[in-house]
């Protein structure tokens, strides 16, 4: 019993305080001690410097070759790409409009790894979970951009699709790639940062978590659960059971352990992407049905991830 009791407190530890400064965002909300100039003022700043500064921090004051590993790189990649075809095959057969073909897809598989997965890595393994985990977001933020662009396109046949060399733009335009790239020769050859720029950096980085939990928690519109679809809950259902489980058992049985198991699940877990609502809304797809889809796992993950911690915390993963 003292050991459940035990793994239980420890995966409290790790997800609560996350959720609680998620929860604190919607009370903050309601009683209008924030309001939309923040959130939107609060997201940008996020988004354009501190979470890049948080990646750069993490990367460069890491050891490259300990953290660097091609091959969970390539099972995400290819578990990420497997699991959006099959998603968008199952998909088309049952739904019919195109405006809510794309979003639904995009909702199943679009992880918010940026913020929930960084914050759960990061409680969970310190500066190392962190620094792999930024190394995983390198990855996973072009993929899902571009993946993201051709599902929400293809079905709407869309004028605003974007051309292949407009994708690659986009993609570096990315406040998040640019700080990876950056970053990525003071890991290598073991640069050192000056004080003044490590501590500077580190002042930034020290906002980005509760400040980009916050945000999401002013967006959250706890309102529009009653309106919540079904294909949002199934979007959902996918998102938080059927991908983590069957990825991450995948993952086991090709013989990832410990740290890089952990780090795939909470990958594949983490809620839908806060960026899916913009992209859904500015490529003419159900904007609603997005708003729901990424509502309904914010939620919903607070109970899959604990869930999932607390069970490899049992079979002694972590």
């Amino acid at each position: 019993m003292a050991l459940y009791l035990d793994t239980l407190a420890f995966t409290a530890n790790i997800v609560a305080p996350i959720f609680f400064i998620v929860f604190m965002g919607v009370i903050l909300k309601r009683t209008s001690v924030i309001n939309e100039a923040f959130v939107s003022t609060g997201s940008k700043l996020v988004f354009m410097i501190t979470l890049p500064t948080l990646v750069f921090m993490s990367i460069a004051r890491t050891d490259f070759q300990a953290v660097f590993n091609p091959t969970q790189l390539s099972y995400v990649a290819a578990g990420t790409l497997v699991t959006f075809i099959a998603i968008w095959l199952l998909a088309k057969q049952w739904i019919h409009k195109p405006e809510d073909l794309g979003v639904f897809i995009q909702g199943a598989f679009r992880s918010n790894y940026g913020i929930i997965g960084l914050a759960v890595s990061f409680n969970l393994f310190g500066q190392t979970g962190l620094a792999q985990a930024s190394l995983l977001l390198a990855l996973v933020i072009p993929l899902y951009n571009v993946l993201s662009i051709i599902v929400l396109s293809l079905p709407m046949k869309s004028s605003n699709a974007l051309s292949l060399s407009g994708v690659i733009i986009e993609i570096l335009k990315n406040p998040l790639i640019i700080a990876v790239l950056l970053a990525l020769p003071f890991s290598y050859f073991g640069f050192s940062l000056p004080e003044v720029v490590d501590r500077t950096g580190r002042y930034f980085a020290n906002l980005t978590l509760p400040l980009a939990l916050l945000t999401i928690g002013a967006t959250l519109n706890l309102k529009s659960l009653k309106h919540t679809s079904f294909q949002a809950f199934w979007a959902t259902a996918t998102k938080l059971l059927i991908l983590p489980i069957i990825l991450t058992l995948g993952a086991w049985q090709a013989g990832f352990t410990d740290q890089d198991l952990v780090l795939m699940f909470v990958l594949f877990g983490c809620p839908t992407a806060a960026a899916s609502f913009v992209m859904a809304k500015a490529m003419g797809g159900n904007a609603q049905l997005a708003a729901n889809i990424i509502l309904t796992t914010t939620i919903g993950s607070v109970f899959t991830l604990s869930s999932g911690i607390y069970l490899m915390k049992i079979l002694e993963v972590i």
